[in-house]
């Protein structure tokens, strides 16, 4: 095992209040693409008409909702992705009563499907959906059934959005109130799978007042200096070796 591996699995066997935060990097070894890494969504040759970051903006979906789910529904939706080592070593330790909150970056669920009760989804779910009209609800079968149209209510057919947090939007306060409090009172951060550049989320980081500070990720962040250990392999693998079944 590796050294700096063997430190993660000690200092997780002497911590009582564990919180994972995380971002798309988690969710990759599930098939599911990054946004800015060389083969993120952000990097891609697309047949779409505006950057990734335009269509995901509030005002592109309100203007151009057609459009906005043509992305959706071909770059966003990943129904058959399944949790990964990383998902699942966490729900193990959230299993043993060390991990407290898993703070996630990501839309797709794949920490609750791998058993995760205590998830806090600052950008919300992908899998949510619900009536800009009358407000009633959608799971993620009947908005696939509406593709590659735009998907409308059928109590008032008003149009359906995604449960998620688009650019410009503000996240969800109770979530971020939440999740705060945990890092607040965590002994162990583990941040993995994310740059720590989109905001405020990184921000989350700066919050962390207690004992050791794990960062997990390929490429290098700026707050690897803060950090009391980093490790550059993937995460799965890094989760799956510290915390064992």
């Amino acid at each position: 095992m590796n050294r700096n591996i063997n430190v993660l699995k000690q200092w997780i066997m002497e911590s009582d209040n564990i919180v994972f935060f995380g971002g798309a990097g988690v969710s990759t070894e599930s098939n599911i693409p990054d946004f800015r890494s060389p083969d993120g969504l952000y990097n891609r040759n697309d047949d779409f008409s505006y950057p990734p970051e335009v269509m995901l903006s509030a005002s592109f979906f309100y203007a151009q909702p057609a459009e906005y789910f043509r992305y959706h529904f071909t770059r966003l939706l990943y129904a058959e992705a399944l949790p990964n080592a990383a998902h699942y070593a966490l729900a193990r330790l959230e299993a043993a009563g060390k991990l407290k909150a898993v703070i996630t970056q990501n839309v797709d669920g794949l920490h609750q499907r791998a058993g995760s009760q205590n998830v806090l989804e600052l950008h919300g779910s992908a899998l949510r959906n619900y009536c800009l009209n009358c407000g009633a609800k959608y799971d993620l079968a009947f908005i696939q059934s509406e593709a590659p149209g735009i998907p409308h209510c059928l109590d008032c057919g008003g149009i359906i959005r995604p449960d998620v947090v688009l650019y410009e939007e503000a996240l969800p306060q109770n979530i971020w109130r939440a999740a705060e409090k945990a890092i607040l009172n965590a002994d162990l951060l583990i941040v993995g799978g994310t740059s720590l550049v989109v905001y405020p989320a990184a921000g989350l980081v700066r919050s962390f007042k207690g004992r050791r500070l794990v960062l997990i990720n390929k490429e290098a962040t700026d707050y690897d200096r803060r950090a009391d250990l980093v490790l550059r392999e993937p995460i799965g693998q890094v989760l799956g070796e510290a915390i064992n079944k």
